[in-house]
């Protein structure tokens, strides 16, 4: 192991006992504590870790092309981390949606859940879930003595979320049975459950008088928060003019398929007619749906277009109940592949699902999409790409992947079914509004007609614009304001993936295949640094 590789894999050893949610999120192996302090102390001795290793990185050699790739990703990921530090990031470190509690939430499902040991360990961590709360409540207080607090909607729609897990993990505790571990783990979560609502409350009578109401963060958090997710310092202003320009492009494409569809139609009408017509009822069938288009998708790839690695050839299909999410999400295998990948798909209250919207999302966060990308990065040659890399990645980079799979699954004609091409832009034009909403609200950017950004006017673009399902709009929009730059991220990123693939394809000989597996191999990187490092490939 060369020593770049050696301050890597040092760096994600330590983090893991620093932050063993984190840990557990990233599929890092080995055994940690039950707890994450999100306290003062705990978010100083992260900040220390991210110092110290950048300044050891500074004074180690560079001794191979992997060293390059593996320094460059250290180096940009913790300048990126210490700049969030910098600003005051972790005492105000509230949002709704894939924010704070719900990464404790989900940590407890990540656990394995095999022996009475494992077993022991969700206990553990379900009684830690009052520990946890507490300290990020010390950190949000310090915050706002500082004048460092977060909008108001988040911290309600956050209360409502704590309200609801409030009982969450009661599915999980009767999935155990009536072991010796029973009384063990109902009593956990019973305090997990309480921490919730005491949360709840906490966010609704002391913090929220003392949140702000504007939701927009402003130019120098933004731009920090653009950093986090991009891996490259954002131009703004020019970003927001080609979310416009794409959104437009992409409702002319909708246009036209709209009218292969039902000639004269408009996009309720056949939307209405897809619904009908090209869904499945119940959440059994839901269920069985994606099971088999998962599985279709990785028997169609393998052997074509990408070379799978036999752990990837599966993937778990999971329905994410209780999930306040509006979104489907996937979380990574494990280090030893003990813990599989993993789709998660929220039921958002329907009985009825519209699969010809659907389709693409399956492609997004399976195979070709995350799935892939992620595990091609877990199964790389320990000297090939740093533990690291493995582990920490660049949203970016990782959602344009998935949109440029969702863009491939179109290229290979699999949206022939009526109607999923459809959904595919459908899904593309709301990715495409996320870019112009959250940049809009975030910078307090005129819309073109010289209106301003209110959370009605992003959830009228999002729903008239965006063509977002009607379930998927408020929590949506929640996201974006709670979670600057991470929505942009996508769109984004798909098109420094699609720059990429066409540089290298004006090269004589290009194969698809042979771009596709060194894509994968090259590991994340920031999306500045991305066509440079694919130039010349395939």
């Amino acid at each position: 192991m060369t020593p770049i590789f050696a301050l890597c894999d040092e760096y994600v050893r330590k983090l893991a006992v620093l932050d063993p949610v984190g840990a557990g999120a990233r599929g890092i192996a080995g055994s940690f504590a039950p707890a994450t302090d999100y306290g003062p102390d705990g978010h100083a001795a992260r900040a220390d870790l991210v110092r110290g290793t950048l300044a050891a990185l500074d004074g180690l050699p560079v001794t191979s092309e992997a060293d390059r790739h593996a320094a460059a990703h250290l180096r940009e990921r913790l300048e990126a981390e210490a700049a969030w530090h910098a600003s005051g990031g972790p005492l105000r470190m509230l949002r709704a949606q894939f924010g704070l509690v719900t990464s404790i939430r989900d940590s407890v499902d990540l656990l394995p859940r095999g022996d009475d040991d494992q077993w022991r360990n969700i206990a553990a961590r379900l009684a830690a879930v009052p520990e946890m709360l507490a300290s990020w409540r010390t950190s949000l207080e310090l915050g706002a003595s500082k004048g460092l607090v977060v909008a108001r909607r988040q911290v309600l729609e956050l209360a409502a979320q704590a309200d609801r897990f409030a009982g969450i993990h009661d599915k999980l505790v009767t999935s155990y049975g009536d072991g010796r571990l029973a009384g063990e783990l109902a009593e956990a979560a019973k305090t997990a459950h309480a921490a919730y609502a005491e949360t709840a409350r906490y966010l609704r009578t002391d913090y929220a008088p003392r949140a702000v109401e504007q939701d927009g963060v402003g130019a120098e958090r933004y731009a920090v928060a653009a950093r986090q997710t991009l891996g490259y310092d954002l131009d703004p202003a020019e970003a927001y003019a080609w979310g416009w320009a794409e959104l437009e492009r992409i409702e002319a494409e909708m246009a036209a398929e709209i009218d292969r569809i039902r000639p004269g139609a408009t996009w309720q009408e056949v939307s209405a007619y897809l619904d009908e017509t090209h869904s499945v009822d119940g959440v059994d069938a839901y269920h069985a749906w994606l099971r088999e288009r998962h599985d279709r998708a990785i028997a169609e790839l393998h052997g074509t277009h990408f070379d799978i690695a036999e752990p990837l050839r599966s993937v778990d299909v999971v329905i994410a109940y209780g999930s306040a999410s509006g979104a489907p999400y996937y979380t990574s295998p494990s280090e030893d592949f003990t813990r599989p990948g993993r789709t998660w798909w929220p039921l958002q209250g329907r009985e009825r699902f519209a699969t010809w919207r659907e389709l693409t999302t399956v492609f997004h966060e399976g195979v070709p999409g995350h799935h892939l990308q992620r595990g091609a990065e877990k199964t790389a040659a320990p000297d090939a790409l740093s533990r690291f890399a493995k582990t920490v990645g660049v949203s970016g980079h990782s959602e344009g992947w998935a949109l440029y799979a969702e863009r491939l699954g179109d290229e290979l004609g699999w949206f022939s079914e009526p109607g999923t091409r459809l959904g595919m832009l459908a899904a593309s034009a709301m990715r495409a509004a996320r870019v112009v909403i959250d940049i809009g609200v975030h910078l307090d950017l005129p819309l073109p007609d010289g209106s301003r950004w209110t959370f009605e006017k992003a959830c009228e673009v999002l729903s008239e614009r965006g063509r977002a399902n009607s379930s998927r709009v408020h929590p949506e929009v929640v996201r974006y304001f709670g979670w600057p730059a991470q929505a942009i991220s996508y769109k984004l990123g798909e098109r420094a993936w699609l720059e990429a693939r066409q540089a290298a394809a004006r090269q004589p000989g290009f194969d698809l295949k042979r771009w596709h597996t060194a894509a994968l191999a090259l590991g994340p990187i920031g999306l500045g640094g991305l066509a440079e490092a694919l130039e010349g490939v395939g």
